[in-house]
């Protein structure tokens, strides 16, 4: 296991009736069960082949002369929306922190949404003839992303000419008949396939996140072996138990249920998860909120959010459950000097501590403070973020979140909702086009 997963300060025991009963967890994690067998029962006929990328290495083989290929580019831009997006940005801080690219790579942006101000400076200020572009959409018919390529396609035919568009527009949908696939086709793009079985928001070990991975100069296949420290014992086991994504569910499940814990806080004190918190909020929020179930996923951020969350988390209702996310940062940083403190008492707590010595002091404390107030919280530590372990995280909460949809009997990997709104969009604008 590349993380540690504590739920103590979330039980009745720790932190009194606002906690979760152990029979009520025991009884849950009973009926979790019956989920491993459906969970192999998925990957073994093919029901849902992302089970089966952690042990792949074929595909990313395939991948890699596209990426190599992309990778010469000094801007590249993915343009896709939800998982199409989120799953490449949550990983790509493994490599870029913020202040660009590893060295020799292209500096990788994420366009997910259509705020036409913002493809207004993308186009004016990237240097075209220099910047890949890689729209992704599994049904090939996203209006978002169709409507961005067709901007970018605009400004960049007139900088390269029709002709080179060919080579830096390589598309990623469906192997079925659909506009994106029909635009790539008659401009010469590469098409990569979608695999029509794996769903974006669970698509971030597909080709949907490895590429724009690799692209960045990520190990995929790193990735893909932390997914399976967490996967391979889930479709080994008989009970749930001591399954970390079993537990982490029937938690949450169990709160909702017993206590009225309808929100559910991930709260990283790690820069770099701070993507990964926005591609949790979608996993959990689409693929459990429905038939009046789920709880409303939030992403905070330590120690940004002491600052201006955790007054509410402590002194607001007492309706959420709170997933804090800590590495060992330790000795991290530069040692502060005691003279540079300049002899002020006030300081001495400082003195001779570093920044990550800091950081996990807080987080700590964090945690320490809301099981005192009776705030059911669960803990998850990390020794540091890699590949391993960031495919470790996102394939708990992968499971995590089927195991939770088991449980409250819904559909996990469908979302009617969204698509309820999608025709809704189609028909406002055919209506306005019409008057």
């Amino acid at each position: 296991m590349f993380y540690s997963h504590v739920i103590d300060q979330a039980l009745e025991a720790h932190i009194g009736k606002t906690g979760l009963p152990q029979a009520v967890l025991d009884r849950d994690l009973a009926r979790a069960a019956a989920a491993l067998d459906k969970i192999r029962r998925w990957r073994d006929d093919g029901t849902l082949p992302v089970l089966r990328l952690p042990a792949a290495r074929d595909d990313l083989a395939a991948l890699k002369p596209h990426a190599d290929r992309f990778a010469r580019f000094e801007h590249v831009v993915v343009m896709g929306s939800g998982g199409s997006s989120l799953s490449g940005k949550a990983l790509l801080p493994l490599r870029d922190h913020g202040f660009g690219p590893a060295k020799g790579r292209p500096k990788v942006w994420f366009m997910d949404n259509v705020d036409p101000e913002s493809f207004g400076e993308l186009t004016s200020r990237l240097p075209l003839d220099r910047t890949g572009f890689l729209p992704i959409s599994k049904s090939g018919g996203t209006p978002e992303t169709l409507t961005a390529l067709f901007t970018v396609i605009a400004a960049l035919e007139s900088k390269v000419g029709k002709a080179a568009l060919a080579d830096r527009i390589l598309a990623v949908t469906e192997p079925v008949d659909n506009p994106l696939r029909r635009l790539a086709t008659r401009l010469g793009c590469t098409i990569l396939d979608h695999d029509p079985k794996i769903g974006g928001r669970y698509s971030a070990l597909s080709v949907v996140g490895m590429l724009p991975a690799m692209i960045a100069g990520i190990d995929a296949a790193a990735i893909r072996e932390g997914a399976a420290s967490v996967l391979d014992p889930v479709l080994a086991a008989k009970e749930a138990n001591d399954l970390a994504p079993a537990v982490g569910a029937a938690l949450a499940v169990g709160l909702a249920r017993e206590r009225g814990i309808n929100i559910t806080v991930l709260m990283p004190y790690v820069d770099r998860l701070e993507t990964f918190a926005f591609w949790y909020r979608q996993i959990w929020a689409e693929s459990l909120g429905k038939d009046g179930k789920g709880t409303t996923p939030i992403r905070a951020l330590g120690t940004v959010d002491q600052h201006s969350q955790v007054q509410l988390y402590l002194g607001g209702p007492r309706d959420k459950l709170f997933t804090v996310l800590i590495q060992d940062t330790a000795g991290q940083g530069t040692r502060l000097d005691p003279a540079a403190l300049g002899g002020d008492k006030a300081l001495d707590y400082l003195a001779n501590q570093t920044m990550g010595d800091l950081l996990l002091a807080e987080a700590d404390a964090t945690v320490a403070t809301m099981a005192k107030n009776g705030r059911p919280v669960r803990v998850i530590r990390i020794k540091t973020l890699d590949e391993k372990v960031m495919g470790a995280l996102m394939m708990h909460y992968m499971l995590e979140t089927m195991f939770a949809g088991e449980l409250w009997g819904v559909d996990a990997f469908d979302q009617p909702a969204v698509e309820e709104a999608k025709v809704l969009t189609r028909q406002y604008l055919s209506q306005r086009r019409r008057s």
